[in-house]
């Protein structure tokens, strides 16, 4: 039986087409019936359906009968997000196969994130299925492409497969090469049960589900479950797969992939990477290897809009973190903004999604504040504490010295704008390591630039401008290298002579005029007028190194005048003016800031 099954996963940068690729292999293999499908159907969330991109892995059953061989094969595929922001999703589904699809797009060749992609591929020792996408489109590159992929990855011409995820050219013989080449699950279906849990999220009704991959032995409803990891026994309330509809079946099997109904309330029980085995035969059975543990890279304080949500917010991230392995929580006390907690994230868009969610699926109205790196400081007493947050930085004169993380950064970019992007990176203080140039028999040539910069610099808005700069070919990757010493100082702001916590940031000294005068101007084209004066101010310490003003709102009170002598509108002026001067003595009011504020602030250039 373990050789009539193949599992694999789809690889690429975003936009590459996976999503539509396996909306074909659903119609081929008629897994899904022409009515009931849809564009970018294993996308469950509105949010990727309407931006168009994958951030949570699905993984779907199809069958297939191949035809030569005659013989009917079971096809686990896991669709994979595409952005830097969620490798770790990727580098979950390669654990739980033995192929992979790298599909490339033949109008943008071979991308950062694809090689990205590819090189966790490699390291899992997974089979790779090289497949150029898109070539039905005019602006498609075939030969240049496949130079590139040749290069990359040394197979050769007739190892790589031309298809059309839009029109379903060469999707046929794309599931005639996983069946021929993707080699079957290994496993034995006479040992004790072990299966590896590698994503899971929360049902209202039936509690945590878990997709699993079965290691050996078999897994069914009947049988008490416990998890290694957390040490908790269970009763299943089901076993199945997704088709991609949820199926109920009498038992997964060796080699296969399907889900678990845990009917698990309490969320902390079953986590990814956890190993599942049998009650009875719990002893002596070894755990499999988890995962690596995720280091998020980017800090943000998440606050309920009023003190009395705190508890629903604390729930609504529980469960996030079930379907979002990557996002981690701690409780956090802020003196203006109450409880909350301070998350870590992988990246900007990480943090955005995560917040589109908890206001979209858990219906929260939130703040977050302006996110930054986590700082290593070592104070005079010799302690070394990691600051998250602005508001952990303790006085200068406490402080020996400030470490800050740097990456390894590559940018693929064409041959002409090379210039561009080592003037950009130079800006950003990136320290220049190789070029690489990829294969390419016509059209412009393509480079891999590598880099080391520090991660403050790639945050707030160095790929919008890496975009611009390359006339949107360049593309980026990025992973962690190491601690080094920083010039770090807090930049806060005051809005109305009141100290704003979610909006001050950790800047290098160098830069903070720059960056004060940039958020400041931001703000004033942000915040809506109020009937006072409203001063806006960056400050360090407690000096003033950049301000704006917002003019009151003045009403209109002569409007309703329609005669009479010109001192019945004086009179009123003078009136409204009197009003002015005595609400600036009892001081100014509070100013309510919109989340567009914030994100004119995050992505300020």
């Amino acid at each position: 039986m373990l050789d009539r099954i193949r599992n694999f996963c789809i690889i690429a940068h975003i936009d590459h087409g996976k999503s539509t690729l396996a909306d074909r292999l659903l119609e081929l293999t008629h897994t899904v019936s022409a009515r009931e499908m849809k564009s970018q159907l294993l996308d469950q969330m509105d949010i990727e359906r309407e931006r168009g991109i994958t951030i949570k892995l699905q993984p779907v059953r199809m069958k297939y009968t191949h035809p030569t061989r005659k013989e009917e094969y079971t096809l686990n595929l896991i669709d994979t997000p595409g952005h830097v922001d969620f490798t770790y999703e990727v580098s979950r589904s390669l654990a739980a196969v033995e192929g992979a699809l790298l599909l490339v797009d033949c109008t943008q060749g071979v991308q950062a994130q694809t090689l990205a992609n590819l090189y966790l591929a490699l390291e899992q020792n997974l089979e790779i299925i090289p497949v150029l996408n898109k070539i039905d489109l005019p602006a498609a590159e075939v030969e240049k492409t496949r130079e590139e992929i040749k290069g990359l990855i040394g197979c050769r011409d007739e190892d790589i497969i031309l298809a059309s995820g839009k029109t379903g050219a060469g999707v046929e013989e794309i599931l005639q090469a996983i069946v021929e080449r993707v080699p079957p699950p290994k496993g034995a279906e006479s040992s004790p049960l072990r299966a590896l849990i590698f994503d899971s999220y929360y049902d209202e009704f039936r509690g945590v589900v878990a997709s699993v991959r079965v290691i050996d032995g078999a897994m069914d409803s009947r049988a008490p479950l416990r998890f290694i990891g957390t040490g908790r026994d269970t009763q299943p309330l089901d076993v199945g797969y997704f088709t991609p509809k949820f199926k109920v079946t009498d038992r997964i099997a060796t080699g296969e992939i399907g889900m678990l109904v845990t009917g698990l309330k309490d969320l902390k029980t079953c986590r990814v990477g956890d190993t599942i085995t049998l009650t009875s035969t719990r002893d002596g059975v070894l755990q499999l290897e988890g995962y690596k543990e995720i280091k998020p890279m980017v800090f943000a304080g998440i606050f309920p809009k009023e003190g009395d949500g705190y508890s629903a917010l604390r729930d609504a991230m529980e469960r996030l973190v079930l379907s979002d392995s990557s996002l981690q929580f701690e409780p956090e006390h802020s003196r203006a903004l109450g409880y909350g907690f301070r998350c870590g994230f992988l990246g900007l868009l990480h943090l955005e999604i995560v917040q589109e969610r908890l206001r979209r699926e858990h219906h929260l109205e939130i703040t977050a504040t302006i996110p930054s790196v986590a700082y290593r400081v070592s104070k005079n007493d010799g302690e070394i504490i990691t600051i998250k947050s602005p508001q952990d930085l303790p006085e200068q004169n406490h402080i020996r010295s400030i470490e800050e993380p740097w990456m390894n950064v590559d940018i693929v970019t064409t041959h002409d704008t090379i210039g561009n992007v080592m003037t950009l990176v130079q800006e950003k203080h990136g320290e220049y390591i190789t070029t690489e140039f990829l294969a390419s028999v016509t059209g412009q040539r393509r480079v891999i630039l590598h880099y080391r910069m520090p991660l403050a610099a790639i945050l707030v808005d160095f790929y919008d401008k890496l975009k611009s700069v390359s006339s949107g070919y360049a593309s980026l990757n990025y992973e962690f290298f190491e601690m080094r010493p920083a010039d770090i100082i807090r930049l806060d702001i005051m809005i109305a002579d009141e100290p704003v916590e979610a909006l001050a940031t950790l800047v290098w000294r160098e830069e903070a005029f720059h960056h004060g005068k940039i958020i400041v101007e931001k703000l004033k084209g942000t915040l809506p007028q109020q009937m006072f004066v409203i001063k806006i101010q960056a400050t360090i310490g407690g000096k003033v190194i950049a301000s704006e003003r917002i003019s009151a709102l003045r009403k209109d009170v002569t409007a309703k005048l329609y005669g009479g002598d010109v001192t019945r509108k004086r009179k009123l002026l003078e009136k409204q003016k009197k009003g002015k001067k005595k609400m600036m003595e009892m001081g100014a009011g509070k100013v309510d800031i919109p989340p567009e504020a914030y994100l004119a602030v995050l992505r300020r250039s």
